[in-house]
């Protein structure tokens, strides 16, 4: 909002990684802010409930050739899944922590050492985007169907999905089921990004970090990042580039 009130920026195509969703259909005039707040904090609180403290694991797996089916095979049988598919050289599994020292020691014993392979365990509650949500699956169903009363779901048409990876539709039943299934399923946030560099001339990242820049490199696409005041000054004053049509 303060990018369209100082630079009258406008942009036409949104996506969001994991909670970034709803910040998406917010800025795309699908979903009121204030029905926002109140459905990612009710969805936080059930998700930390899902799965008890300590219990819950996810860490990212990161190599130059990436194989999404040797990864597949390497966790079957363990109580982890693939939670986000981030780009081209980046899977985060997520599961339950007693898992994590073995899937840690099969991938290793996989991986090349002309691969950069590095595991690297996150800092995170509970093993989100993965089987171990289901338990609360319901439970938010029925808080996004109170609150999603406010919903446009025709400028939600213009909000990439993370469940499916594509837009979403025009159907508030449609969207209300992505949502839910977003939960439990993966992050399909490398087909997002298709998704929008197929439509957009440009894509900005708007936000306090710029995690997602480096994942558009990853199939050479440019994304320009608005982190502050400063850097919006940059992009958007004399010096820089105006009159902005289209971004994600």
């Amino acid at each position: 909002r303060g990018l369209r009130s100082l630079y009258g920026f406008n942009p036409f195509y949104f996506g969001g990684h994991s909670l970034g969703e709803y910040s998406a259909l917010v800025a795309a005039g699908a979903m009121p802010l204030e029905e926002a707040l109140r459905i990612t904090q009710i969805r936080g609180q059930l998700m930390q409930k899902a799965s008890p403290v300590g219990h819950g694991a996810m860490a990212a797996v990161i190599s130059d050739d990436l194989d999404l089916e040797k990864l597949d095979d390497a966790i079957k049988g363990l109580p982890m899944d693939i939670a986000n598919i981030n780009s081209t050289r980046q899977v985060v599994l997520s599961g339950q922590s007693v898992a994590m020292p073995e899937i840690e020691k099969r991938l290793k014993e996989m991986a090349k050492e002309s691969d950069g392979f590095r595991f690297v365990p996150l800092n995170v509650s509970a093993p989100f985007h993965s089987r171990f949500m289901e338990t609360v699956k319901d439970s938010f169903k029925d808080t996004l169907t109170k609150l999603s009363k406010k919903l446009t779901p025709s400028n939600a048409g213009r909000v990439t999905s993370n469940f499916s990876g594509i837009f979403h539709t025009d159907s508030k039943k449609e969207i209300l089921d992505r949502l839910v299934s977003q939960l439990s399923g993966t992050v399909q946030w490398k087909k997002n990004m298709h998704t929008l560099a197929a439509r957009a001339d440009l894509i900005y990242e708007v936000g306090p970090g710029r995690p997602l820049r480096d994942f558009f490199k990853t199939i050479g696409v440019t994304c320009s990042s608005i982190t502050t005041l400063q850097s919006a000054r940059r992009l958007f004053e004399p010096t820089g580039p105006v009159g902005v049509s289209e971004a994600g």
